[in-house]
């Protein structure tokens, strides 16, 4: 059972830093779909993909005082960042060895927007649709975002960027 949070932990220890809950939503859920071991469960939501599950093991991790979470008054939000605690970092010490590739797929998904990142995320949520309609559901489910053509392409690019560093 602690395997999974320690995925988590570990997740987060290499990305350094997460800023933003959604944006660790789809870094995992990204990183699922590029078949590394996480096994929470995602649905359709409003910010795409999103996971109940990973929502109550992120607060889990924290109550244990595995993750340290930073609120930041932005605003018009709260922005929230994720950050490995030194008790987090022992707990580490009995992790499982995270596969070769995941370093690179976490620094590639870490560099990108929160905004990016829920578009490509949404177009892996229809991966099994030909290209032109995971177009077009991408379109009706995230109209609002108003998504260009070149948002698109780059969305599709960094996808095909990122199967390199796939499990499989």
């Amino acid at each position: 059972m602690l395997q999974e949070h320690a995925r988590i932990v570990q997740f987060v220890a290499m990305a350094e830093e997460v800023s933003g809950r959604k944006k660790l939503q789809k870094m995992i859920y990204i990183a699922k779909k590029m078949d590394f071991p996480f096994a929470e469960k995602y649905e359709l939501h409003m910010y795409g993909p999103y996971s109940e599950e990973l929502t109550l093991r992120v607060e889990e991790l924290c109550e244990m005082g595995f993750l340290s979470e930073q609120c930041t008054d932005k605003g018009s939000y709260v922005q929230y960042s994720y950050n490995v605690t030194e008790e987090g970092g022992r707990f580490l010490e009995t992790a499982e060895t995270p596969h070769e590739k995941l370093g690179a797929c976490i620094e590639q998904l870490n560099e990108k927007s929160s905004r990016f990142l829920e578009l490509v995320s949404t177009v892996l949520y229809f991966d099994h649709l030909p290209k032109d309609e995971q177009i077009e559901k991408v379109h009706i489910v995230k109209n609002k975002l108003n998504y260009t053509e070149t948002e698109m392409a780059d969305a599709f690019d960094f996808i095909a960027n990122l199967q390199a560093c796939a499990v499989s």
